[in-house]
């Protein structure tokens, strides 16, 4: 009955547009989640895009300015991934990928890390197959797919996240195997983090002081609960000096939350809403 509800939801799902089919978005897991039922892969620090067949799009559904040759071996189908260039060059690569004109130069270092086909039938295990075949059939350099993994058990799980996260890595993020693809917040997705991370909107720019005079001081935010609270460190000077607009999704990590729901010590990560 499960597998026939999805299968009439795919259909439907099919005759909407890229824009009107949500993404899957991950929950986050427990440290002391089992590994067993799930494929576990590096949380890349990159610009989630959509390829809608045509054009790849950031996840507010503007466009990126890809070269033609980078999208030239992608498939008419939906897809999922990361623009990537290595750990800890997320700055670098939103500068790249925001650029109204693509310079090819920059572009070469780019890898689209494909981890998704939304609204797909099958399993994980099988639409992780169709994406390794689709990478084949693109035979180009900069497309793969997210390497996965099946770990044993939860003491394998701990030393892989203390690798990642010790040589640069966001952290671990792990997929049921048997889960279909839904959209939304899902517990068939989860990310294993040393923080806890979440987005919010610039609701206002509060004036620095001191050294920070007329510099941003701290961004204003509101989350998607409605929680209003203020993000004040995390910035370099040149983003102080150029923040975020009013409007824009930011992620912000924090190490928990009141009673009340508000993160404590929230460091904003970067801007969401690209370009």
């Amino acid at each position: 009955m499960r597998n026939r509800l999805f299968g009439l939801y795919f259909f439907l799902s099919s005759c909407v547009s890229a824009d009107a089919l949500p993404p899957m978005l991950a929950m986050r897991a427990a440290h002391d989640v089992d590994p067993a039922v799930f494929w576990v892969s590096e949380k890349l620090d990159g610009v989630r895009a959509r390829w809608d067949g045509r054009v790849l799009r950031f996840r507010n559904g503007a466009a990126i300015a890809a070269p033609a040759w980078f999208t030239a071996p992608l498939p008419d189908r939906l897809l999922e991934g990361e623009l990537w260039l290595g750990r800890g060059r997320f700055d670098a690569l939103s500068g790249i990928v925001r650029r109204e004109h693509p310079i090819d130069e920059d572009w070469r270092a780019v890898r689209y890390m494909l981890f998704e086909l939304p609204g797909a039938d099958g399993d994980f295990t099988a639409r992780l197959a169709r994406l390794e075949a689709i990478a084949r059939e693109a035979d180009a350099d900069w497309i793969a797919v997210v390497p996965q993994h099946r770990l044993s058990d939860r003491k394998a799980l701990r030393s892989l996240f203390e690798r990642t996260v010790r040589e640069g890595g966001e952290g671990l993020m792990l997929h049921r195997a048997d889960a279909w693809w839904r959209p939304g917040r899902s517990d068939a997705l989860l990310k294993l983090t040393p923080f806890d991370d979440a987005e919010a909107t610039v609701t206002a720019h509060i004036p620095g002081r001191g050294r920070l005079r007329g510099m941003l001081g701290a961004l204003e935010v509101v989350d998607g609960e409605g929680r209003r609270f203020r993000i004040g460190s995390g910035f370099t000077d040149a983003q102080r000096a150029a923040p975020p607009p009013l409007g824009a999704l930011v992620t912000y990590r924090f190490r928990e939350r009141t009673p009340s729901g508000q993160p404590r010590f929230p460091v904003f990560l970067r801007e969401r809403n690209l370009p």
